[in-house]
């Protein structure tokens, strides 16, 4: 597969994703947020931007996050996935000897700035940079405005190649993290927390049956549909189409299929 398929466009450039801002605050703040996601949280120090995953008890993905840690608590943005559900989930949990304060969901824009030799994932979906979280409407600093902002084709073929879930696509509750390529959101040295025997046994034995790859259509094939169950030369299952934008796409990729560069007419790759 040609390496220019999958190239990134021109930067400096700017994309924008629509986030929920659920403020915690409190002296027990960063323990339970170590307890309810799956990245290591407590004792992070404030300023730190740590992305997580919120899950079932099972281990199923219900939204991607970040946490904005701060001197007197901290922020979850969630970053893809249901809020509601998100704040929820913590109100359930929270007892008055926790001393956390749960505020409700805001809706803000998450304003990425991709920049050539800027902080390693510091405009999101793992791209350097920066970012900027602001309110609709308000105005943009000038590094933002001097960048080229990406169409929505674009913004999700940058998804795609970044393998980035995506609500109703990727992120449902069908998958865990380490299916969607989430290895780096989960901390596996950490004690209890929700989700946790399950990604520990499936870490430890090796028991993935399916894993992301992004695909593009080999020339002369058709495009395959989200939602469509791909089959091998031999009649099995091969992979379910998650997402598909301009003749690129995501998959769940069946483990007997792993080591294959091609299924069905499309190209794979990691992301």
């Amino acid at each position: 597969m040609s390496a220019g398929v999958w190239a990134l466009p021109a930067s400096p450039f700017r994309f924008t994703l629509p986030v929920a801002r659920i403020p915690l605050r409190g002296e027990g703040s960063l323990r339970v947020l170590h307890g309810q996601t799956t990245q290591a949280i407590e004792g992070a120090a404030p300023g730190s931007l740590i992305e997580t995953c919120c899950v079932t008890p099972t281990a199923r993905l219900v939204a991607l996050a970040a946490v904005a840690v701060l001197s007197d608590g901290a922020d979850l943005l969630v970053t893809a996935g249901s809020p509601a559900q998100v704040h929820q989930s913590l109100d359930r949990v929270l007892f008055p000897a926790d001393r956390v304060a749960l505020g409700e969901p805001q809706a803000l824009l998450w304003h990425g700035l991709v920049q050539p030799g800027g902080e390693p994932g510091g405009a999101g979906w793992s791209l350097p940079g920066q970012h900027w979280l602001l309110a609709e409407g308000e105005a943009l600093p000038e590094p933002l405005m001097a960048a080229a902002a990406l169409s929505p084709e674009q913004q999700e073929q940058l998804r795609i190649h970044q393998g980035i879930p995506a609500p109703g696509a990727e992120l449902r509750e069908e998958f865990n993290p380490f299916e969607l390529g989430l290895r780096q959101r989960v901390s596996l040295e950490k004690g209890c927390y929700l989700g946790q025997e399950t990604l520990a046994k499936l870490h430890s034995r090796d028991g993935l049956k399916q894993q992301l790859r992004r695909f593009v259509v080999a020339d002369g094939a058709d495009a395959p549909e989200p939602g469509q169950q791909l089959r091998t030369t031999s009649g099995e299952r091969g992979a379910l189409v998650t997402s598909v934008q301009g003749g690129r796409g995501l998959l769940l990729l069946h483990r007997r299929c792993w080591d294959q560069s091609e299924l069905a007419g499309l190209e794979l790759s990691l992301p």
